[in-house]
């Protein structure tokens, strides 16, 4: 094989730049349409807390493990890891996990771009105002007729694809430091937008119930190890996106905080969609809900309802494609520079083909969706749910087991602290602890949690 240990990539200019890549990167779906809805099922304030606990006691230090790697490699997942392992005398086969951690990230974004095609197709219906006062029942039939469609979910997957893809030609900083640039403020932008109207139209009252309240009658064991779950996804551990973005910060720059302020972002972010989501749900006198339930059919039906739903319900959609587009984004780039490091690619070549390779895959996930098509899959699944349940059941804890196990145990401890040097020493012993001792643990319940 190969790989040019010499690789040098481009860098970012600033740690801001690398902040608000990783916040980008961190602020999905998942926020969006979960962590609320997780909150006021389970105890509102006692599962807030579980979960801010498992995020700073796990998530982050693997994320901190991510960043180092990469930071010291100066590469992609695959080439940084076998580095690092070279410098600790360890064996070459850890590269693996990197390879592991970057088809990961191509069987996710198979069925995440097939949502972000989705959300750019509700945008457009939302603009047309399809969806003004039309009874709950017709709104249900309207996805139900998008999964039916084939060609249409195709093209709207497609233009979401060739955005993220057109991001990665670009390249690291006209490109993906741009994107990041233009994202998160937008983002920041629409969510203020949509909390006003809330405020104005929604039941703020009862969403605050919902979601902040303490009710310790509603949280359990099984509870906290939904907030360790959620946790551990939120910031897109597991995919390589770490290794990466670490590769491209500039040197010297504080890792540790720089990732616990990317937490507490990610952690404000996904309680401000619940405060911009759930006071119109509840204004309708709708039940909370989450995944597709809710973003394709309560929420159009609840904006179809109000005074300017078709304006705001159109500012939301497009709020849910930004932040798609900054997770999609970083998760297809580690495979792209897997391509350019261990075949010499021409970037243009490698993002196109990757791209390619995820639309292939996501033009399976689209025929498996259709109504009329039978589950075949493992466990009568379609392939929607295959490639989810596959890679947060079984292959994101994987490799971020993996990583921990490396990190914390098999890579030299001094070498690790270079690229901590703006971190006190009690950081980083406090930060290694964590690694070794309480993250495997805790991922291992993770891999466990499925058999129960």
């Amino acid at each position: 094989m190969s790989t040019a240990a010499h690789w040098r990539v481009v860098q970012w200019r600033s740690r801001t730049t690398f902040i608000l890549a990783l916040s980008a990167s961190a602020v999905g779906l998942g926020n969006l349409w979960r962590f609320s809805y997780l909150s006021g099922e389970h105890g509102g304030g006692p599962f807030i807390v579980a979960y801010i606990a498992c995020l700073f006691l796990i998530a982050v230090p693997l994320m901190i493990a991510e960043v180092v790697l990469g930071h010291q490699g100066r590469a992609g997942p695959v080439v940084s890891i076998r580095l690092a392992a070279d410098r600790s005398g360890r064996s070459r086969g850890w590269m693996l996990v990197g390879a592991l951690a970057c088809v990961t990230g191509m069987l996710i974004l198979a069925f995440y771009a097939v949502v972000g095609g989705w959300a750019l197709a509700y945008a457009h219906s939302m603009y047309l105002g399809a969806f003004s006062a039309l009874p709950a029942v017709e709104v249900g039939e309207h996805f139900l007729q998008l999964l039916e469609r084939t060609r249409g979910q195709i093209y709207w997957q497609s233009l979401f694809l060739a955005a993220a893809t057109g991001v990665l030609i670009i390249g690291v900083r006209r490109g993906l430091g741009l994107l990041v640039w233009l994202a998160v403020p937008a983002l920041l932008a629409l969510l203020g937008y949509l909390i006003g109207y809330g405020f104005e139209h929604g039941d703020m009252r009862a969403a605050g119930d919902f979601l902040f309240s303490t009710r310790l009658v509603d949280f359990s064991p099984h509870s906290a190890l939904v907030a360790l779950g959620h946790a551990f996804y939120t910031l897109g551990v597991g995919v390589g996106t770490g290794i990466c973005y670490g590769a491209y910060a500039p040197d010297r720059i504080p890792v540790g905080r720089s990732v616990v302020a990317v937490a507490v972002f990610d952690t404000m972010i996904a309680l401000a969609a619940g405060l911009a989501i759930f006071p119109i749900v509840f204004a309708n006198n709708m039940e909370a809900a989450m995944g597709p339930g809710l973003m394709f059919v309560s929420l159009p039906y609840a904006f179809g309802s109000l005074a300017q739903g078709d304006l705001y319900g159109t500012l939301f959609f497009l709020l849910v494609v930004v932040a798609a587009l900054g997770s999609a984004v970083a998760i297809l780039e580690p495979c792209v520079s897997a391509l350019m490091q261990h075949l010499r690619m021409h970037r243009v070549t490698a993002a196109l083909l990757a791209g390619t390779v995820v639309w292939l895959l996501g033009v399976a996930v689209v025929f498996s969706l259709h109504p009329d098509a039978v589950p075949s899959w493992y466990g009568n699944r379609n392939l929607f749910e295959l490639l989810d349940a596959v890679s947060t059941d079984f292959l994101l804890p994987l490799v971020g087991l993996l990583t921990a196990i490396l990190v914390g145990w098999r890579l030299r401890p001094d070498l690790l602290r270079e690229h901590l040097q703006r971190e006190s020493p009690a950081f980083f012993a406090f930060w290694r602890m964590l690694l070794r001792y309480v993250v495997p643990p805790a991922i291992g319940l993770l891999l466990l949690a499925p058999l129960w």
